[in-house]
């Protein structure tokens, strides 16, 4: 059986479902090497968040795994030298991977693993970045010479989407080097949950939401990127029966509550966990992404699996490729007010409209799932 080595930083909810299930299918085997070290399974501090986080899914069961010592005098995600891992060269040649498949190549070690392995096993590399927001400059001519390097490295990129397939290509890849390997969730688990409506309609309830209001949320981090000042100053502005829930944390949090709490329609909630994820989402008809630059978005997966209809900004990766205009759901022009507005205003006013582009979501996304992902690099590694 082919042996795959999977190159990635730390365990985290998106990606163990779909280690979890390569393992299970068992047509390939599988050994997944955590760059961080072990100290990543102590609670750590989310500066985007304001707070230490801890999943309570499970997310290093149901395959094999390996954390490799990391060096690095700051260890982390954050910059280049947070993760140095001498000895992981020596451990994948030990485990005798007939290829390897990277995630993420901006750090010391996983840049050694694509140079070292190129040209000896396959190397096969995993990101979402696109070209959302990028400008001519010289600083950015001379990184477009230093990525066409790094890919000059790689026989195949598995890309997640249209956005993602466009910056391999303009970095040098051919057509014939790209797989295409959906952006995925774990699509059952928020679907699937005989609890989730009436727990949703139960916090409805206390939190006093007017009935027959139609629900914008919004989910994620409270800082500058994400734009949430922009969509509450829009949101007050919008008439009708309709509410706003605000669930998250991070540096803005005390200035937007400040500023918005007065409103009777407007909701803040704390950040809330994996296990509350699906109930959060039927709190409300539409979720909304207001982003000023997003690789991709996994938020707008998982709403869609909670049958939830789509208000994204053109700056989320994903907007290409799951928002179909008025089928499930809007993008608006990432800062324009007044685009924002007229689509929250339309959808405020179609209730029914929107319940059944939550279920247009619905469908669209059971195309994006971890089987296409498997099957992908199940092939990858056979051929």
């Amino acid at each position: 059986m082919k042996k795959l080595a999977i190159i990635t930083t730390h365990p985290i909810q998106y990606n163990a479902p779909l280690f979890q299930l390569l393992h299970e299918r068992n047509n390939i085997k599988i050994k997944v090497f955590y760059t961080w070290g072990k100290k990543v399974l102590e609670e750590k501090f989310d500066p985007g968040f304001g707070k230490s986080i801890q999943w309570d899914i499970p997310v290093l069961e149901g395959y094999e795994y390996e954390f490799a010592e990391n060096i690095a005098k700051r260890p982390g995600s954050h910059h280049f030298k947070g993760i140095d891992n001498p000895g992981l060269i020596d451990s994948i040649k030990q485990w005798k991977a007939d290829a390897v498949l990277v995630y993420g190549w901006s750090f010391k070690s996983h840049l050694k693993v694509l140079r070292y392995f190129h040209g000896k096993i396959p190397v096969f590399f995993r990101g979402d970045s696109t070209l959302i927001g990028r400008r001519k400059s010289i600083k950015n001519n001379l990184k477009s010479v230093f990525l066409k390097w790094v890919y000059s490295r790689v026989d195949k990129a598995l890309y997640v989407g249209t956005r993602n397939k466009d910056y391999f290509l303009e970095f040098g890849m051919s057509q014939d080097q790209l797989v295409f390997c959906p952006h995925a969730i774990d699509n059952t688990r928020f679907m699937e949950g005989i609890d989730y409506s009436r727990k949703a309609a139960e916090w409805k309830t206390a939190l006093n939401v007017p009935l027959l209001a139609t629900g914008f949320l919004y989910a994620g981090k409270l800082d500058d990127n994400k734009n949430v000042r922009m969509l509450l100053e829009t949101f007050i502005k919008v008439p009708g029966n309709n509410y706003l829930v605000i669930a998250g944390n991070g540096p803005f949090e005390n200035e937007l509550k400040k500023s918005f709490s007065s409103y009777h329609n407007i909701y803040f909630l704390p950040f809330q966990n994996q296990k509350m994820m699906p109930v959060l989402y039927r709190i409300a008809d539409v979720f909304i992404l207001p982003s000023k630059s997003e690789t991709w978005g996994l938020g707008i997966n998982e709403a869609m699996a909670c049958g939830r209809a789509l208000l994204v900004s053109d700056s989320c990766g994903a907007a290409a490729d799951l928002v179909s205009e008025g089928v499930n759901g809007y993008t608006f022009q990432s800062g324009n007010t007044e685009d924002l507005f007229n689509k929250m205003l339309m959808l405020s006013h179609k209730k029914d409209d929107v319940k059944k582009m939550g279920e247009c979501s619905l469908q669209i996304v059971k195309e994006w799932n971890y089987e296409k992902d498997c099957t992908a690099i199940e092939n990858l590694l056979k051929g």
